[in-house]
């Protein structure tokens, strides 16, 4: 088949759609499909290149409306495309709702990928509630089927009574890139992986941080390395100075791709205590641990969360509450076996479940379902 993904931006930019829609694209060329991407040229980047099989084209762009690039040209450049099925993806309204007039006008099939649900913060908020009235409905009644990453978004109220539309297909992870490559050596890493920018503060850095002072409390030393960059790394610099922790917290700034494997196998716990359930898509970066065999400590929003405490591959934890979080990473930091062994788990559960050739297979069945 001949597929057109449309990505609000594509590697070398950095985020979790990004990620993910690179990991698909590899995985349907792998099973010998066609792939194209349009995307917003951000970070500036060639304009046309193929990567891995995959060939991408990058469109300037006039601007963001919060986390979304403006791409003037993409509507046209879709129409001149040929494909048999156009895959797009939200929460970025202007490359989704564009693909979905763009694949109605040449009377292909559409698959949106719903992450997660679109909310605002500050003046954002009404736009953010005047689109799901609108532009949102629009898209879901054009899309011919929607995929979403983890179950709990199936029962997302922008998605009721749309059921036989909707399908639950995970993000996968790269099993090659992300291995074991052997213990920590000191026993008392722990590692959070997020950008750091307002769009992301749902990721729950503030709240680890808080924690952290609980644990250096009852454990001793501990070291938090915290990968990423944004705007508002100077923020949480200050907010850990305020709180005690400059010996204990090393901000990473930008983590680049190559150096992202190696700081989970450094690490002893990786943590991720999102805290907003209608931002939090699925936590890759969670998956990415476990694919390193690192023990995770996760809230119960986290889309993996569940299967997490299923097999065993690290502790889950309610959101919002850094003294449950503390009393979760100091359990760890001193269990050593259990580490080990929830560590193994996820490696095990990554394998069996969320290789991206096995994500990519169940997308290929379901094109086929659609262009046949």
């Amino acid at each position: 088949m001949r597929i057109l993904q449309t990505p609000p931006r594509y590697p070398p930019a950095v985020g979790g759609v990004e990620n993910a829609v690179a990991g698909l694209t590899r995985g349907l060329v792998g099973l010998g499909h066609e792939v194209a991407v349009l995307c917003a040229n951000e970070p500036v980047s060639a304009k046309e290149e193929v990567l891995e099989g995959v060939r991408v084209r990058r469109l300037p762009y006039v601007g963001k409306v919060a986390n979304t690039n403006v791409t003037p040209r993409l509507p046209i450049a879709i129409l001149r495309e040929e494909f048999d099925l156009l895959h797009t993806h939200l929460p970025t309204p202007w490359s989704a709702d564009w693909s979905a007039i763009a694949a109605a006008a040449k009377r292909k099939p559409l698959v949106l990928t719903y992450y997660n649900d679109i909310v605002g913060e500050g003046p954002f908020e009404g736009i953010a509630r005047l689109y799901n009235r609108t532009g949102l409905r629009l898209l879901l009644r054009l899309a011919k089927k929607i995929t979403v990453i983890q179950p709990e978004y199936q029962n997302s109220p922008h998605l009721r009574g749309l059921e036989e539309k909707v399908e639950v297909i995970p993000v996968g992870v790269d099993l090659a890139r992300f291995r074991p490559e052997g213990a920590a050596s000191d026993g008392r890493t722990l590692f959070f992986l997020s950008l750091l920018d307002r769009h992301h503060r749902y990721k729950g850095l503030e709240d680890l941080l808080s924690a952290l002072v609980a644990v250096k409390e009852e454990v001793g030393d501990v070291k938090l390395l915290v990968g990423g960059g944004g705007e508002l790394l100077d923020h949480y610099r200050r907010a850990s100075a305020r709180l005690g922790l400059e010996e204990a917290v090393q901000f990473l700034g930008f983590v680049p791709e190559e150096m992202v494997a190696k700081y989970y196998n450094r690490c002893d716990i990786f943590i991720l205590p999102s805290t907003s359930r209608a931002q939090e898509g699925f936590g890759m970066v969670a998956l990415e641990a476990m694919a390193c065999g690192r023990p995770v400590i996760c809230t119960g929003i986290v889309g993996v969360a569940e299967e997490v405490e299923r097999v065993g591959a690290g502790l889950v934890v309610e959101a919002g509450k850094p003294e449950v979080l503390a009393e979760a990473i100091a359990r760890l930091l001193q269990s050593g076996p259990e580490a080990q062994r929830m560590g193994a788990a996820g490696r095990r559960l990554v394998e069996e479940r969320y290789g991206w050739r096995k994500v990519a297979e169940r997308f290929e069945g379901l094109y086929e379902g659609l262009v046949g």
